[in-house]
């Protein structure tokens, strides 16, 4: 499943591109919504670079959240 890894004061989170879920790991929600609001703006990007590295590619570079 194409997924993204967040990580917030040490604790890691892993969250779903294609919904924004939260799938696995613990981080406040206020930084769950953050990583949320993060992954509907850069969707697009998201899928292009999960594509690219299943293909043994490399990514490009998204802008972090900040």
């Amino acid at each position: 499943m194409p997924h993204i890894h967040a990580e917030y004061a040490g604790e890691q989170a892993v969250f779903s591109i294609e919904e924004g879920e939260l799938l696995a790991g613990a981080i406040p929600n206020k930084q769950i919504r953050l990583v949320q609001a993060w992954i509907e703006i850069h969707r697009e990007e998201l899928k292009a670079d999960w594509q690219l590295a299943v293909n043994g590619e490399e990514v490009f570079r998204i802008e972090p959240l900040k």
